[in-house]
């Protein structure tokens, strides 16, 4: 007797294949896209020739954007010290703007409040943990616990790099950091709120992001704040999330001036976002 599901069955796994094949050509198709806006209108942009401007030198490896090649482009310039990183809002380690940075030799603490991601982070940077090349940290962060959640693993007072990533009380917590001294800061900035307003959310230690556009500060907030603590704002990236400052210090003659959010704002352009190449992951390596 035949059977009557035989038919459907193979016409739902053809469908599927035709579906997924469908679907890789559109996401090539979109990358495609991007590619040729970046290159078109963004890199080519006589706004971004100046040499002295960090946007062209963007790529992503472990990044959610561009953020890996400005970073390293910032260290090129000024040099590193103890090549050490602090990092919060890491997610599960594999999307970050730090992770790379431990394929070239670094060393840092992360620091995340999800437990299922510090879970992940444990599986796959473990022998990094045991070299005590990487320190982990599950906790909530805010504006009063972060300095002692640095003492408690023994950070450093004077670093080379901070990234804070946390979606709601960026701006505060970067505040209420004032005992340590790191060489430069991304921060995530709200791209939404023009470059001449200032915009910063109402302090509650305990509130997360609602997914909302009312969330963090603007970049002329931000540029304000790192005034305060002696810090220039030298870019931000093109997709429109991070902000780069670095101490006045070790600025020199080596970034774009001036160092506004008027010169260095990036418009929201999230459309800009998406993984370039295979699924990222991490394992034991070694460097050759």
């Amino acid at each position: 007797m035949t059977n009557p599901f035989k038919k459907l069955t193979q016409y739902v796994l053809e469908s599927l294949r035709n579906g997924r094949k469908a679907m890789r050509h559109t996401e090539r198709q979109a990358h495609m896209m991007v590619d040729n806006y970046l290159d078109q209108h963004l890199f080519k942009n006589e706004k971004y020739q100046d040499p002295k401007k960090l946007n062209k030198y963007e790529f992503q490896v472990y990044s959610q954007n561009g953020e890996d090649g400005i970073i390293e482009e910032i260290f090129k310039r000024i040099g590193t010290t103890n090549k050490f990183f602090i990092e919060f809002g890491v997610d599960n380690g594999l999307e970050n703007n730090t992770a790379y940075l431990l394929l070239k030799d670094w060393s840092g603490l992360w620091i995340d409040g999800n437990p299922n991601f510090i879970s992940t982070i444990r599986e796959k940077y473990g022998f990094l943990i045991d070299q005590k090349k990487l320190f982990v940290k599950n906790a909530f962060i805010n504006a009063e616990n972060i300095e002692s959640l640095f003492k408690e693993a023994g950070a450093p007072q004077e670093f080379d790099l901070i990234s804070i990533d946390i979606d709601q009380n960026d701006y505060w917590v970067w505040k209420g950091i004032t005992n340590y001294n790191p060489r430069v800061v991304v921060i995530e900035y709200n791209a939404l709120i023009r470059p001449n307003t200032k915009f910063v959310v109402e302090y509650d230690a305990a509130k997360m992001w609602n997914q909302s556009m009312f969330h963090n500060a603007s970049l002329q907030s931000l540029e304000i704040l790192g005034k305060e603590k002696g810090y220039s704002l030298v870019g931000c990236n093109f997709v429109g999330a991070n902000a780069f400052f670095v101490r006045n210090d070790l600025l020199k003659d080596l970034f774009a001036e001036p160092f506004t959010a008027e010169n260095h704002y990036e418009p929201p352009r999230y459309y800009l976002t998406r993984q370039i190449g295979h699924p990222r992951d991490f394992g034991k390596f070694r460097n050759i």
